[in-house]
């Protein structure tokens, strides 16, 4: 039989399990066929018989070549657009070791702090670059953009405020016009005022709380705040200041003039444009709001062995405690750029940020008086990167000439924006001047550029000058050469368990295979290099991958249409909300705003139904974790007349298939309720059924789970949002570039698709699947999760399952029992580093629990291994039990085990260093060591570090 027709599956290189092992797996399970394994565990009403209508699956060859054609529709000219977005030099030690690097890209959030240092380190090197640079004494560790970071200032701002009467946010009318947008949608349903007005002291009215400061400004002017700040101080009114990192190497940083937020994107530290991201934002604050910040804080602490450690700090995740009394819902941040950001300055240094920072403000300079001795009028007095000259009836033959140069300016109100940036040279300074010359009838050999080179004069006022030092932490003074930054990567990275160590099993999380096919077209330029607003007859690449994308998503989920906009799921379950919101407004239902939400609900769904302006109802379990459906019926009869929406997971949270899906559904919509449904469990879905043909109105999907995309350590995320036909009207829109209609919310992220540039990824991944892939995948992830329950739970009880005993693609392990004799949950996962896995899921969402999620890229080799040590370290659970060894002093207690302790010279413990770092026999082959020991979590809230100490005062303190 000839082979000419082979073509290689791209579904048997992303599914793990081989035909012989999933028969081997079936076995196990009793049953004599996947489709009979389908048939126990998915019910039979909500089970669609129709395949999925997706183009037939690429080769990964083929998937290159067509993506490619793709990305040659983009248009890349030189962007001058600036708006918050730069073209940057990412250098190259960065760029192959970190962004294009699995051993960075692949990992979970750092929850798990003993074996995540490196990243942590990267973190906190973040954190202390923005803390100096910002002037400000904390910084978190990023959060999604900047403008909604400038929304999360806004609402601390607003939560701490000392005058509870005030409502009102004073916006300076200099402000990107993206952040508006985003501030206008966070502020509706608090009933906050955003007052657009100059920044004067007659304007800070006893009804404000805050004002927001963009320094340099939108059009780039730089303009003196200390006098207004203090003024503004006396009033009780606080500051928030949107600046660029880059500016501050020379401009007096906001914290030093009393800025009490200071927010940003650290972008132009060396990550590209990408069509609007991911890109890593920045908050920095007060150490007096050190306890109200948002998002994540890395702090340094002490491991059980005295050692220099550090962790996630405070409230990380404070949206699971709080739930609906939560100040934020964020839940994703963009830890992968964060990184990127701080590598870009540890290699850099304080010397090479300034000296570009210095370049750009001088070639900024040179155009200025060049455009300026062809008769142009610059308007900036005071500028660091911008220019803005004003034109008139010049305005139509400049932009069509400079599109001819395939240059992009920006363009607003009769003037010429443009935005320098580090890779902008002479030649092209050359070419802007050509391009204004030619409009004057002149050329660009009338205006002798070298003449101004020597006397360019200062562009920012002396009062504005920087004069602090920044940077100055030996790490950012230390590894400038490549070959050093290279190994300083490498230490670092050598720290992480990531999915190149083992698998990681989280449940909830769906950490899966991110393939090298996927990820390699984001670092092409065609997709890096786009300014998200670039004309749209530049960008017809992206949006034929969008269009595809979103064609192919609908297919997947049953609905009319997707918004790309938000870029992270707990952003999703916002502007799903929001939409809801604004369709029961529409119907003049503007009292609707009950949603209920079951006890078992992630955190963030609370969290995000409060920042919508929503009343929780919380509906109740039944002892099989199941929604009570007669609890639920109660409520939502009781509630009727103001009954906003159900948010539900599905398969639920507890990781089952609940029967009555469609008669909740119905119930809702009976009541006059829309239906949310939390997409992060569609691994559990794809192919089988869709929360559009089980009745949900809304499903938002966590492309960083179900569609491949890396978590990048804690981000970037997507969280898009799909919606059935009545609610297409009112899905996100944006101020600087249409995408939806006059009735769609405003803008819940900075740019129109979110991070557009990681799209690519679940294109590639769902192009190279196909409907048959994709359905097989989801078989195999509950084939793979009903293997692992098979295989523990004889050891561990499971703690929930469906009608026939089945769970679906992840089950939960209680562990609660084993507190009687002081083994914790804590302890197991601790102890599993010892054996190369990273912990499942732990206390989520019932305490005391591991909920478990292998995903369908995991072979049953790996299933094996994992098995084997959970089972291992329930036999020396039970050696606790049976009194063998000492409840306080073990190998559970004393986990993890580090390199350095179990080959210290001294070994008192009542085992062996074998059963301390050897328990079994496949890690003799490959061992992956925890760097350091347990670490100490109230230590380090007790007294919270959360920028680079120089290790000698730490170690005095």
């Amino acid at each position: 039989m000839s082979n000419i027709n082979y073509q290689e599956k791209f579904q048997d290189r992303h599914n793990g399990p081989s035909a012989s092992q999933v028969e081997e797996m079936l076995t196990v399970l009793g049953v004599s066929s996947l489709e009979e394994l389908i048939e126990q565990t998915v019910p039979a009403q909500i089970r669609k018989k129709e395949p999925l209508k997706l183009p037939a699956a690429l080769s990964e060859v083929a998937y290159l070549e067509k993506v490619a054609q793709i990305a040659e529709k983009n248009k890349v000219f030189k962007s001058y657009i600036g708006q918050g977005y730069f073209d940057v030099i990412l250098p190259g030690v960065i760029q192959r070791n970190v962004f294009e690097n699995p051993g960075w890209y692949t990992q979970y959030t750092p929850y798990q702090a003993e074996i995540a240092q490196g990243r942590l380190q990267a973190l906190l090197n973040f954190q202390t670059m923005v803390s100096d640079l910002t002037g400000l004494e904390v910084a978190n560790a990023s959060l999604l953009d900047e403008a909604t970071a400038a929304a999360e200032a806004m609402f601390m701002l607003y939560s701490t405020r000392k005058n509870k009467d005030a409502h009102t946010f004073l916006v300076t009318p200099n402000i990107y016009p993206q952040t508006l947008d985003v501030l206008q949608t966070r502020a509706v349903p608090f009933g906050v005022e955003i007052r657009v007005a100059d920044l004067t002291v007659d304007n800070l009215a006893d009804d404000v709380f805050a004002a927001f400061v963009q320094y340099p400004a939108a059009d780039g002017s730089v303009a003196d705040y200390k006098e207004f700040t203090a003024f503004a101080h006396d009033k009780n009114i606080t500051i928030c200041v949107a600046t660029d990192l880059m500016a501050l190497a020379l401009l007096t940083p906001p914290g030093e003039w009393g800025a009490d937020v200071v927010v940003g994107n650290s972008q132009r530290f060396g990550v590209p444009m990408g069509f609007g991201g991911p890109h890593a934002a920045f908050f920095a604050t007060k150490d007096a709001y050190k306890r109200n910040i948002p998002g994540r804080i890395i702090g340094v602490t002490s491991d059980s062995n005295g050692e220099y450690a550090l962790r996630m700090a405070l409230q990380t995740r404070e949206q699971h405690i709080r739930r609906d009394k939560a100040s934020s819902n964020i839940c994703t941040a963009q830890a992968l750029l964060a990184i990127m950001a701080s590598f870009y300055a540890v290699y850099h240094g304080p010397q090479g940020i300034k000296n570009i920072a210095l370049r750009i403000n001088d070639l900024t300079k040179l155009a200025d008086k060049a455009i300026q001795a062809l008769g142009y009028k610059q308007v900036n007095t005071s500028y660091f990167d911008t220019l803005r000259f004003e034109v008139d009836k010049e305005l139509s033959p400049l932009k069509s000439e400079a599109l001819n140069q395939e240059l992009n300016f920006y363009y607003a109100d009769n003037t010429v924006g443009i935005s320098i940036d580090e890779t902008t040279t002479l030649a092209d300074i050359e070419t802007i001047v050509k391009v204004f010359a030619k409009i004057k009838g002149k050329s660009v050999n009338d205006v002798d550029l070298s003449a101004f080179t020597n006397e360019l004069g200062n562009s920012i006022p002396e009062e504005l000058e920087r004069t602090s030092d920044y940077l100055t932490h030996p790490v950012f003074n230390s590894y400038h050469s490549e070959s050093e930054m290279l190994r300083y990567i490498k230490s670092l990275e050598a720290k992480d368990l990531s999915l190149c160590h083992s698998m990681i099993p989280l449940g909830s999380c769906t950490m899966k295979l991110n393939a090298t096919t996927e990820m390699v077209p984001v670092t092409w330029a065609r997709f890096g290099g786009l300014h998200p607003f670039a004309p749209v007859d530049q960008t017809t690449g992206y949006m034929q991958l969008i269009n595809e994308l979103n064609d192919w998503l609908c297919e997947i989920t049953g609905f009319a249409k997707m918004s790309f906009q938000p870029n992270s799921g707990a952003q999703g379950e916002y502007a799903g909300l929001m939409v809801i919101r604004a369709y029961h407004h529409s119907r003049g239902d503007l009292h609707r705003d009950i949603c209920l939400i079951p006890a078992s609900a992630h955190g963030t769904n609370p969290a995000s139904a409060s920042m919508a302006g929503l009343k929780v109802v919380v509906v109740k379990c039944d002892e099989r974790g199941n929604i009570d459906v007669e609890d639920l019926r109660a409520k939502a009869t009781e509630h009727a007349a103001n009954l906003n929406s159900l948010m539900v997971t599905y398969p639920s949270t507890h990781g089952v298939f609940e029967e009555p899906i469609v008669e909740i559904c119905n119930i809702i919509h009976e009541n006059g309720g829309q239906v949310y449904m939390d997409g992060a469990n569609m691994n559990a879905q794809v192919g089988l059924t869709s929360p559009g043909y089980i009745g949900a109105d809304v499903c938002h999907l966590n492309l960083h789970k179900t569609f491949c995309i890396p978590h990048g350590g804690g981000g970037p995320g997507m969280g898009p949002i799909g919606v059935a036909s009545h609610l297409v009207p009112f899905l996100p829109n944006h101020e600087v570039i249409e995408i939806s209609g006059e009735e769609g919310i405003s803008a819940v992220s900075a740019a129109p698709f979110g991070s557009a540039s990681i799209l690519v990824i679940s294109h590639a991944y769902i192009a190279m699947m196909g409907g048959e892939g994709l359905t097989d995948a989801t078989k195999t992830a509950i084939l793979n999760a009903n293997y692992i329950k098979a295989r523990l739970e004889s050891h561990y009880p499971v703690l929930y399952a469906g009608a026939n005993g089945r769970c679906a693609h992840e089950m939960i392990l209680d562990c609660r029992e084993f507190k009687n004799v002081g083994v914790e949950v804590a302890d197991i996962a601790k102890r599993l580093m010892d054996y190369g896995f990273h912990a499942p899921t732990v206390s989520f969402p019932v305490a005391g629990t591991l909920m478990v999620e292998p995903t369908e890229s995991e072979s049953k080799a790996e299933l094996d291994r994992f098995c084997e040590a959970l089972i291992a370290i329930r036999q020396e659970i039970a050696a606790v039990e049976n009194g063998e060894v000492d409840q306080k002093d073990n190998v559970l207690k004393h986990a993890p085990h580090t390199a350095r302790v179990v080959t210290a010279d001294e070994w008192d413990r009542p085992y062996s260093r074998q059963k301390a770092a050897y328990p079994v026999e496949y890690l003799r082959v490959n061992k992956f060591w925890p760097s350091v020991g347990r670490v100490n979590d109230s230590q380090g809230d007790r007294t919270l570090i959360c920028s680079c100490p120089p290790i000698e005062a730490y170690a005095e303190a």
